[in-house]
């Protein structure tokens, strides 16, 4: 018998604490990034550091290291800390262009993960 999907709004999920795969936090989910054309989500924004939003950094990390925990209203975030201290950044006022396919191609490369627009289309 098929599981049934789990559906939330990205709304529901905006400013959710991200965690390491011990609890330890790695920071706030700020947004998501939804590719269009191929009907997945793309990136998870996440922020670090700073105080109310001032000083802080943002990452994009791929959506597939993320696990969704809905009884501790967290995401959990798969990746080893030291990936993620080198991860290439952007502050709130100079985000990267997501469109941007060698862009999108170095963050991925960068977490390990094979860019989901690489992969065969599922099968219907």
């Amino acid at each position: 018998m098929a599981r049934a999907p789990a559906i939330l709004s990205a709304s529901t999920l905006g400013g959710d604490k991200i965690v390491g795969p011990e609890g330890h936090d790695l920071g706030t989910l700020k947004d998501l990034m939804i590719d269009t054309t191929h009907s997945e989500v793309a990136y998870a924004v996440m922020s670090r550091g700073g105080v109310a939003g001032l000083g802080e950094k943002l990452f994009a990390v791929p959506w597939a290291l993320l696990t969704v925990d809905g009884d501790n209203k967290q995401l959990v975030l798969n990746v080893d800390p030291e990936v993620l201290d080198n991860s290439p950044g952007f502050d709130s006022d100079n985000w990267p262009q997501f469109n941007d396919a060698e862009w999108g191609r170095s963050v991925y490369d960068h977490f390990g993960v094979d860019p989901y627009w690489n992969q065969d289309p599922p099968l219907t």
